[in-house]
């Protein structure tokens, strides 16, 4: 009775930690939460308990060897399928590494818990969450961002007009291409670009273009 209760505390440990570190990426919106991250770390909990203990009854049967690590050891493998679904690439812009790193280390904190081994998983929870947080705060001004930007327009003199404005405010146009569209009245020009800019000045793309709306239409910023 006493080793179930000690069972269900690692779960709860792991269960909160994991969702804490869960809340830093539901905050800043990203592709998985707290539930996910809540799962991952408690699932990896209850696999490395089950790794430890759950063959007990069978270990000292004559000719039977058991590796206790062996359900672990594919947690590792495993969780990169749920880290490798948060991850987007999209018009030459990767995003989601970071949840994903998260997502991987939450089952690393919850294993740990479900080892025993509280001080160290919490440690690492702690050290996980001043990873997310402080180090953007202290990086922030050599941070970059980047943004993609679709956007037609009639008249040729726009497209360079909107590059040498964002050249301007220090984004580097890391992806431009622009194809030209005949009609019978005029040509259109669409173009996508892939934008990167410093976390520290960021404008908003919107504001920024302002003078060109009236000769242009930005269908998507993101």
């Amino acid at each position: 009775m006493n080793m179930t209760l000690e069972f269900i505390f690692r779960l709860f440990l792991a269960g909160v930690l994991g969702a804490l570190i869960g809340l830093d990426r539901e905050y800043r919106a990203k592709e998985a939460g707290y539930r996910t991250h809540f799962l991952v770390s408690l699932g990896s909990a209850l696999l490395m308990i089950l790794s430890q203990y759950g063959f007990m009854a069978v270990v000292d049967h004559p000719g039977v060897n058991l590796d206790p690590s062996r359900i672990a050891s594919q947690v590792v493998t495993g969780i990169g399928f749920i880290g490798a679904g948060t991850i987007i690439f999209q018009k030459q812009i990767v995003r989601g590494l970071t949840t994903a790193a998260g997502i991987w280390v939450t089952s690393g904190i919850g294993m740990t818990i479900g080892a025993g081994m509280y001080w160290l998983g919490i440690s690492a929870a702690v050290l996980t969450l001043m990873g997310l947080e402080l180090l953007s705060y202290l990086f922030k001004s050599i941070g970059m961002r980047s943004s993609y930007m679709e956007f037609s327009t009639t008249k040729r003199e726009v497209v360079n007009a909107v590059r040498e404005r964002l050249l301007e405010h220090d984004f580097i146009i890391a992806s431009y291409q622009m194809e030209q569209v005949n009609h019978e009245s005029a040509a259109t020009y669409q173009v996508t670009m892939v934008i990167k800019a410093r976390k520290a000045g960021e404008h908003d793309l919107f504001d920024l273009l302002h003078d060109f709306q009236d000769d242009m239409n930005i269908y998507k910023v993101e």
